[in-house]
């Protein structure tokens, strides 16, 4: 029976080493909305914009601890005379529950055609949100 025993502890204390060296995490953190507007407050969701308007992808995040990630990557996906599926931007930020505001922006007037923004909570693509400039 006592050897039982020792085999079981060291079975046990094996599985917790080993699930501390794996980095476990168990965050709760999601987004819970993430959209497109044309203004900064996020009051006016849009899919699309005018060539001279600058673009806001509103992310909501929620039971999320600080030290959360969330990315946003502007990607002009078939849009003239630009190669396909072309990065524009990547904005990242660390924080906890919040909402966020990404924006994109342009000195002059962006090129017709469908864009996205793709947007990554702690490295994993959650959203993908397309768009169109006319």
């Amino acid at each position: 029976m006592t050897r039982n025993k020792i085999s079981i502890l060291i079975v046990l204390l094996a599985l917790l080493f080993v699930s501390l060296a794996c980095d476990f995490s168990a965050s709760t953190a999601n987004i819970s909305e993430a959209f497109l507007s044309n203004t900064e407050d996020g009051s006016a969701q849009t899919t699309v914009f005018s060539q001279d308007e600058i673009i806001y992808c509103i992310v909501d995040l929620k039971n999320a601890p600080d030290e959360t990630v969330v990315k946003t990557e502007w990607i002009a996906v078939d849009v003239e005379n630009t190669e396909p599926n072309y990065i524009i931007d990547t904005v990242e930020v660390t924080t906890g529950s919040d909402t966020l505001t990404f924006n994109l922006s342009n000195t002059g007037l962006w090129p017709l055609g469908q864009y996205r923004a793709d947007v990554y909570l702690n490295e994993e693509l959650t959203n993908s949100l397309t768009f169109t400039v006319q």
